[in-house]
């Protein structure tokens, strides 16, 4: 009886293995498992760059800069070197008419070493040529061209006098004579040199008090002594003339040579110096002071 009964339960117990296996065989295979995603490398951190400027093309010792000569461009912090300009309206306003110091080829970097402001202690004296000197002469809104005059400008230099009555004909006495030919405008009162920026009227409409003329040393000691003579004017030169300084020397023009009606006058019996009476008994004598 324990037999039978071992042997049903073995024979139930194959069947399920049996079943189990059919069901497992008909069942379709599942899906593959996908292999796992890679891992991807992180990104390497971007530079970290600024925006300095550069300059645009060549610029040689003793340019004055202007805008258009200088560009921007976005370098690594690690390749910029110390004291670069960076780019800014600030910058570049500052920058206007400054001084080149040392040669710049293109793209080069401007640092605060490369160029001299015109703020900077010497700009004057730098900007100067060799064997130059810088003298101011005063003007008005008539004697200084309307205050059209700006840096750069290339203009001649007058001197009206009126001399004593005792020593000239009434028409001689008023003479124009030209002082100085060609010569060179570095400043209109605080605004030094060609490219400077802001060289603009004041916003009050003041016209320029002083004018400062490039002048060589013998010069220098003309427009000293013009300026105790007399009132000094400045005339602008075209940009094409070619007359220059080492010409003909100008005659001097009096009263005379522009009014005819002036020149008139001076047949009639006007004394030209002061007379004196001198008695001596029944002498006299008369003695003129020219």
């Amino acid at each position: 009886m324990l037999v039978r009964v071992l042997l049903i339960g073995v024979l139930v117990l194959a069947s399920g293995v049996l079943v189990a296996i059919g069901l497992q065989a008909l069942s379709p295979p599942r899906p593959a498992s996908p292999p796992p995603a890679p891992v991807a490398a992180p990104e390497p951190p971007r530079p970290v760059t600024a925006r300095v400027l550069v300059a645009a093309r060549p610029l040689p010792p003793g340019l004055l800069l202007r805008n258009e000569d200088l560009a921007a461009r976005d370098l690594p912090l690690e390749l910029i070197p110390e004291g670069a300009v960076r780019d800014a309206p600030e910058a570049r306003a500052e920058l206007g008419g400054a001084l080149v110091r040392r040669w710049l080829d293109p793209g080069e970097v401007l640092t605060g070493n490369d160029v001299l402001r015109p703020r900077d202690r010497g700009f004057l004296a730098a900007v100067l040529q060799p064997n130059r000197r810088a003298i101011t002469v005063g003007v008005d809104a008539v004697t200084g061209a309307a205050g059209l005059i700006w840096p750069g400008d290339r203009v001649d230099l007058l001197l009206t006098q009126k001399l004593d009555d005792s020593v000239a004909q009434l028409s001689r006495r008023v003479v124009g004579e030209t002082v100085l030919t060609d010569v060179r405008v570095i400043a209109v009162d605080q605004h030094l040199t060609q490219g400077a920026m802001g060289a603009t009227p004041s916003p009050d409409g003041r016209i320029a008090r002083t004018v400062t003329l490039e002048v060589t040393p013998e010069e220098a000691e003309r427009v000293a002594v013009a300026s105790q003579l007399g009132r000094l004017s400045l005339t602008i030169r075209a940009m094409a003339d070619e007359e220059r300084a080492n010409g003909e020397a100008r005659r001097s023009v009096f009263g005379g040579d522009v009014s005819p009606a002036l020149a008139q006058t001076d047949p009639t019996d006007r004394p030209v110096g002061q007379r004196l009476q001198i008695i001596r008994g029944t002498e006299r004598q008369e003695v003129i002071f020219r």
